[in-house]
């Protein structure tokens, strides 16, 4: 953030964007929980995206403005819809959002999450065909996510398969909600 703070003179977004979904995959009993596993999604999901609202905080708020993105998920709100400790950091990535939007809003920072469904991409897919026990490769991302997802994305999406695109899109969208404020503070 110093660097990024040093070079153009200001911060205008942040985009927490990154998690993984660990090694155990839904439908894993809670009983056979790897707790290290366990301990290694919460430090990226969560504790990742604490350090990147912390650190966004402090080059936003001296200027009175800016605009933190997190990725949540469906996840996170949807039980039994992802391995049990992605879930729970999902979860606990809206809590963290609302408790620093609360905080940092009343000082001109933003702070808000995107929650989608599964995305055809290669995580997601790659999840998926864990899931269903099929080796690497085979059907595409987006027939692999239509396959697994079937009854959420008709539920949710109304039929149609989200794209990282989609997500972007959202991401654009929240970003220039609000005209930025200029900072003159270096």
């Amino acid at each position: 953030m110093d660097l990024a703070v040093a070079r153009p003179g200001r911060v205008h977004v942040m985009f927490n964007n990154a998690g993984i979904t660990g090694g155990n995959y839904a439908g894993t009993a809670i009983e056979s929980l790897d707790m290290a596993e366990f301990d290694r999604v919460m430090a990226v999901n969560l504790r990742g995206l604490a350090a990147g609202i912390k650190h966004a905080a402090r080059a936003m708020v001296p200027c009175g403005a800016g605009c933190i993105l997190c990725t949540s998920s469906t996840a996170g709100v949807l039980g039994g819809s992802g391995p049990h400790a992605y879930s729970v950091s999902k979860t606990a990535v809206v809590g963290m959002v609302r408790s620093a939007a609360a905080e940092l809003a009343a000082r001109g920072v933003r702070v808000n999450a995107i929650s989608p469904y599964p995305i055809a991409e290669p995580m997601g897919a790659r999840s998926g065909r864990e899931m269903l026990g099929l080796p690497p490769g085979g059907a595409g991302d987006e027939e692999m996510i239509r396959r697994l997802f079937d009854e959420d994305i008709n539920e949710m999406g109304g039929g149609i398969v989200l794209r990282a695109e989609d997500v972007a899109r959202a991401a654009m969208f929240l970003v220039y909600l609000k005209k930025k404020k200029q900072c003159t503070t270096t």
